[in-house]
């Protein structure tokens, strides 16, 4: 696995599933994690269970300011910032096109694509002066298969995973690694919604049939470090099974 002790880590989304997965694994690992969403009782309490190398931020993803003051912050606390993890997404509401309602589908554009770009664009410049960075995007196999009722999802994760792409070609000779995972179905709150909504074949899928939020929590550690470099400007799956042989899923 790689090492990241001292290290320190943003991640967006991380009141549950898997930022809070990933939050709790880098931190026992030795990172610095700074764990940002708009719950802030429910970051502040994990947070408080992980200790003094976790900060909370309350932050809307959606709202660049929110950003650029939680990554201020977090080089503020512990000296610089060498990971970004772009995790906050929804899926709701899960709605046909023709009767979606254009206030909810821009707001989930708002989160699922504006809110990687916040991200990127806070931290990207920290991470040029100091010469070094890792960016994750988490993204979805519905950034590449259109879905029923998810029209605003496909369209948002299509067009974060074509950002982390762009994001690479502009970083990489700057000393940024970025790329992208695809964690397949995982058992987080997002199921449970899309369970609940009883549209499209994702949503008759059995609980048992999805992954549990540390393994895609494992992937993200290993694709910090050097193993995982001939996949910069990639979009890793975690449905591969070599990449879960190599993260050790197998």
């Amino acid at each position: 696995m790689s090492d990241v002790t001292g290290k320190t880590v943003l991640i967006t989304g991380a009141s549950r599933g898997i930022g809070e997965a990933t939050a709790r694994l880098f931190a026992r690992e030795g990172a610095n994690v700074v764990l940002t969403a708009r719950s802030e009782a429910a970051i502040d309490e994990i947070a408080l269970d992980i200790g003094e190398t976790a900060m909370a931020v309350a932050c809307d993803v959606a709202r660049y300011g929110d950003m650029h003051r939680a990554v201020e912050q977090a080089i503020g606390r512990f000296g610089g910032l060498d990971i970004l993890i772009g995790n906050a997404g929804v899926i709701e509401p899960v709605a046909m096109l023709a009767e979606s309602d254009p206030e909810a589908w821009g707001a989930a554009i708002d989160i699922n694509l504006k809110g990687v770009y916040h991200g990127m664009r806070a931290a990207m410049p920290p991470m040029i002066r100091q010469g070094h960075g890792t960016i994750i995007t988490i993204s979805s196999g519905a950034a590449h298969n259109a879905l029923d009722g998810w029209s605003h999802y496909c369209a948002s994760k299509a067009g974060a995973a074509m950002m982390t792409k762009a994001a690479h070609l502009e970083g990489a000779a700057q000393g940024l690694r970025i790329m992208g995972l695809s964690p397949g179905t995982v058992a987080t709150q997002m199921q449970r919604e899309i369970k609940a909504s009883g549209v499209n074949p994702v949503s008759e899928m059995n609980w048992e049939d999805h992954i549990p939020a540390e393994w895609p929590a494992r992937a993200l550690l290993w694709m910090c470090g050097a193993a995982a470099d001939p996949f910069l400007g990639q979009e890793l799956a975690l449905r591969d099974e070599a990449l879960r042989k190599a993260v050790g899923l197998i």
